[in-house]
């Protein structure tokens, strides 16, 4: 017969175990369920929705998010046209991705209950084209049974200057012979995290 004392142990090993794989399950993006699209203005009155089809990701322990954005997989439906803006634009054979670099607060997150949702403004770094910038997002976080969901709750507005983009727009814009393309870009997304062992 287990004495009290071994039981208490034996619980109490079992609590560790337990609270030691929630810590260290893995969060992975799941790049089929999120996506990210950015809107671009020509001509002045004409908008456009564009997206990238290639996201990846992880949260780690410590609530370190790092989400990699493939810039080949620029999708603005027509071919000749995310030909020319990895070429000329994000330039994808010196600068093949972007990254999205930020600290959440894990345990807060796995505290949540399925279907909770909060509201929070995030800071991050993205990396793009060489530059690193710091900016901030209004976001809702949503727990799932699986893991979690983060939208933008307005898009954020990333400016070309800022990556040193403006030459690239310009060709862009030549080569297309228009007489304009906007320099500030919204961008809104949607991430879908699943977490597991």
């Amino acid at each position: 017969m287990i004495s009290k004392s071994l039981q208490t142990r034996l619980a109490a090993l079992s609590v560790a175990v337990l609270f030691s794989g929630v810590a260290q399950a893995h969060w992975s993006l799941d790049n089929d369920a999120s996506s990210l699209s950015f809107i671009t203005v020509k001509a002045e009155h004409v908008a456009e929705v564009h997206t990238f089809d290639t996201l990846s990701g992880t949260i780690g322990d410590s609530g370190a998010v790092e989400i990699t954005i493939e810039l080949a997989s620029v999708n603005t439906m027509i071919s000749i046209r995310n030909e020319r803006m990895q070429e000329m634009l994000f330039e994808t054979s010196l600068f093949p991705d972007a990254t999205i670099s930020g600290t959440i607060n894990l345990d807060a997150l796995t505290e949540m209950d399925a279907g909770d949702s909060v509201a929070r403004q995030i800071d991050f770094e993205l990396s793009l084209h060489g530059q690193i910038v710091a900016l901030e997002a209004d976001v809702q976080i949503t727990r799932t049974g699986e893991g979690a969901i983060v939208s933008t709750l307005k898009p954020l507005i990333v400016m070309a200057d800022s990556f040193s983009l403006v030459a690239g727009v310009e060709k862009l814009r030549e080569v297309a012979g228009l007489p304009s393309i906007s320099r500030a870009v919204p961008v809104s997304f949607t991430v879908v995290f699943k977490q597991g062992h």
